[in-house]
């Protein structure tokens, strides 16, 4: 009985402790997106709501042309910044775990950290400066004679936007793979080295299939939120650099249609889903392998 009574408690102060976060998540982000799926159903004409329920909304964001494009070049460019970033990612938290101090591990990770002191919309303009036809970079090259002209496929395109992205989310990137690879027994690695492994089979065989939950976190962490921006598509991607999120807030804000700017962005997060979960089952297969 007492052992019940105990349970109980334990019980009453877990509810206590989850009822505050569990009533936030619920408040800001299960009530509006459920007020966005119910959107998606309905039909507007400028003001006028109809709730009437209508499958209308998906059918022209599954049949248009447009919207397709739209949704495969995003996935295809929130796909190409996750590569990018985690590739570039890797090796500066791989150095900070493996190679600095640990008195200095603090300070590096400070660094790391610095770009989150500017606003996000500055260092999207920073990098529309050194991209411009006119700009840093292609300056640079013209000075140092490595081109005769300035480069024009650089900006207002979709190599814009996988850059900027690339260099926005780094930080989201670095931070979970050094975590992983700070939980790494170093001991594994010596005993790989001891059993006649090179550096690179054992970094290949331990150390990268060890961090893997910090890459698989790292991926997801940009590959989600990168799908669905807009700012920075707007102001560097020009007309071929456009992404989903652009329509969707075209829909809300200019045309007034936003049960369909709803469905589309119902239709972007479903495919957002299935690409992650796929992506984690084909990682947990790649590990069982090892």
């Amino acid at each position: 009985m007492a052992s019940l009574g105990r349970l109980g408690d334990d019980a009453k102060r877990a509810i206590k402790l989850v009822s505050v976060p569990f009533a936030y998540a619920v408040l800001l982000l299960a009530l509006p997106l459920a007020a966005v799926l119910l959107f998606s159903f309905w039909t507007q004409d400028f003001l006028d709501i109809d709730r009437t329920f209508t499958l209308r909304n998906y059918q022209e964001a599954l049949g248009e042309p447009i919207y397709r494009q739209l949704l495969v070049r995003s996935v295809l460019i929130a796909g190409s910044v996750t590569v990018v970033t985690v590739i570039l990612a890797f090796p500066i938290a791989y150095f900070v775990s493996f190679h600095v101090a640990p008195s200095r591990k603090s300070l590096w990770l400070f660094l790391i950290t610095i770009p989150f002191w500017t606003s996000y919309l500055i260092r999207v303009f920073l990098w529309k400066v050194i991209l411009g036809y006119n700009g840093v970079l292609n300056t640079s090259l013209l000075g140092l004679g490595f081109i005769d002209e300035p480069l024009t496929f650089i900006l207002y395109n979709a190599n814009a936007v996988v850059i900027t992205l690339a260099h926005a989310f780094a930080p989201f990137a670095i931070l979970p793979i050094f975590v992983a690879l700070e939980k790494i027994d170093h001991s594994l690695i010596e005993a790989s080295r001891d059993l006649g492994e090179s550096r690179v089979t054992t970094f290949l065989r331990v150390t990268l299939p060890l961090a893997m939950p910090g890459v698989v976190a790292a991926a997801l962490i940009v590959f989600i939120p990168t799908i669905g921006d807009y700012v920075t598509p707007r102001l560097v991607g020009g007309p071929n650099g456009l992404m989903i999120a652009n329509m969707i807030q075209t829909q809300f804000l200019r045309l007034n249609n936003a049960p369909l700017g709803a469905a589309l962005a119902i239709v972007a997060m479903l495919c957002v889903t299935v690409i992650a979960l796929l992506f984690i089952w084909l990682n947990r297969k790649w590990l069982r392998s090892q």
